[in-house]
């Protein structure tokens, strides 16, 4: 069946958006970094408290420290919306980013070695923290064959611009979420080649775990394909140090139980992953992606 064909008004939308989208992206590239960074940090704190995801993220906020005051979470807030629009702005030029190892400091950069060494998959997990594209270009530059995960945009013309940024710092090996994706993530691994997967976002299908002490939906995927490659789960995390400066850290690798009884070992792992999470954002509340409805539904029907 040929696929449909879009609105002629919609693709118009689309195009105008992808015009807006390459303005920015050039003059985000004539830009000196930090002072792009910057700019994202002042727009962000500036507009994100007038949208929707601003309450949003406040009710997140109350859900992970129930015991913050107004002004503890008013000052969450505003950080959270500055570092935001940091990664926001940064995108464009992450591979200017990169590219200078004044600005990216790798810390448990010999344990990436021994997995490019060995050559066995292993499955790469973290969150939305700080700019989290980094660990991505992290991991190609580290001689890794990885697949990276992402969820393609609506409009497929910045769709196409997201993928040929990521090209830009060495990501070449895509799988996009969904069945298709999936199905790809599985002949990569049985090709030897390792998978990235951000694990922090909601998945209503999934497996019902703790995060900060509420039960959170969360994709069993990684843990399913560590336990079917006989792998560990390698956790990542991205910290910002200052401005468009960072540290990608490579934590002790997570290593998941076989009992025999699949449904639990994978429950299991999806716990330990949701663990890390929240140890990470513990550390270093301002530098998670705050505006994910993470948690049930309900929960954000409640006033908070």
């Amino acid at each position: 069946m040929a696929p449909a064909k879009t609105p002629l008004l919609q693709d118009l939308a689309w195009r105008l958006e992808a015009l807006g989208f390459d303005l920015l992206t050039g003059l985000a590239r004539a830009a000196p970094i930090d002072v792009v960074s910057d700019f994202g940090a002042w727009l962000f704190k500036r507009l994100g408290p007038l949208t929707s995801a601003h309450r949003v993220a406040r009710t997140n906020i109350r859900i992970a420290f129930p015991n913050f005051s107004d002004a503890q979470v008013a000052a969450l807030l505003k950080e959270q919306w500055a570092h935001a629009g940091r990664w926001a702005v940064e995108f464009p030029i992450l591979d200017r980013i990169v590219a200078d190892p004044a600005r990216v400091e790798v810390v448990g950069a010999e344990r990436l070695s021994e997995i490019a060494r060995c050559g066995k998959p292993v499955v790469f997990v973290s969150g939305h923290f700080s700019s989290f594209e980094i660990m991505p270009a992290v991991i190609i530059q580290a001689g890794i064959r990885c697949q990276i995960t992402y969820r393609a945009a609506n409009n497929p013309h910045i769709d196409a611009r997201f993928r040929a940024s990521r090209w830009r710092y060495g990501v070449r090996l895509f799988a996009p979420k969904g069945g298709d994706g999936a199905r790809e993530l599985l002949e990569g691994m049985a090709r030897g080649e390792s998978v990235a997967l951000m694990n922090d976002q909601k998945f209503n299908d999934g497996v019902a775990a703790p995060l900060f002490g509420v039960m959170a939906h969360t994709a069993p995927g990684p843990s399913r394909l560590a336990i079917r490659f006989g792998t560990v789960l390698q956790p990542m995390s991205v910290q910002r140090k200052d401005k468009a400066r960072f540290r990608v850290v490579v934590h002790d690798p997570i290593r998941l139980e076989i009992t025999g009884d699949r449904t639990a070992d994978i429950e299991a792992g999806v716990r330990k992953v949701n663990a890390f999470i929240e140890a990470r954002v513990r550390e270093r509340p301002a530098e998670w992606f705050w505006v994910h409805r993470r948690w049930p539904n309900e929960i954000y029907k409640r006033p908070r």
